[in-house]
């Protein structure tokens, strides 16, 4: 699809690629969100061409940023949505975040756990040409 090609007389818009440029996403990640119905499907040019909008630029740069964020697809669908009208309240947009920082704190908690088992084991672990390895031996045999 020829950059060139951004609308026809009278319509204007962004082809795919200048919209994954202006976002810095992926084009097959553009057509992802669109399948999952949380970007519209925009309309077409006389010769075929998806012309997004400035709305569609700002709906996805909002999606980018609630994964950047971590937010699921769905909780993405419903922040969506309160931007849309759909939901009720800010108040599920808090209950939300909440939620999803309550699982952040426990990734994290999750991954110091993982980081001081592996400290320890590469600590006890000389590096050396040896056919014995603490490494290894924390894989087969779990903490010591």
């Amino acid at each position: 699809m020829p950059d060139h090609e951004i609308a026809t007389p009278g319509a204007a818009g962004l082809t795919r690629g200048r919209l994954a440029r202006a976002t810095g996403c992926n084009i097959e990640t553009i057509r992802y969100y669109e399948k999952a119905g949380l970007l519209p499907a925009p309309p077409r040019s006389a010769r075929g061409y998806r012309l997004y909008s400035d709305a569609h630029l700002a709906r996805l740069r909002f999606i980018l940023r609630a994964r950047e964020l971590g937010f699921s697809m769905e909780d993405t669908r419903g922040l969506l949505g309160l931007g849309d009208g759909a939901a009720p309240s800010c108040a599920e947009v808090k209950a939300r975040t909440e939620r999803h920082l309550a699982d952040v704190r426990a990734r994290i908690a999750d991954l110091r756990r993982i980081e001081a088992v592996l400290a320890e084991t590469a600590r006890r672990c000389s590096g050396e040409a040896r056919p014995d390895c603490p490494v290894i031996d924390s894989l087969r045999h779990g903490p010591q």
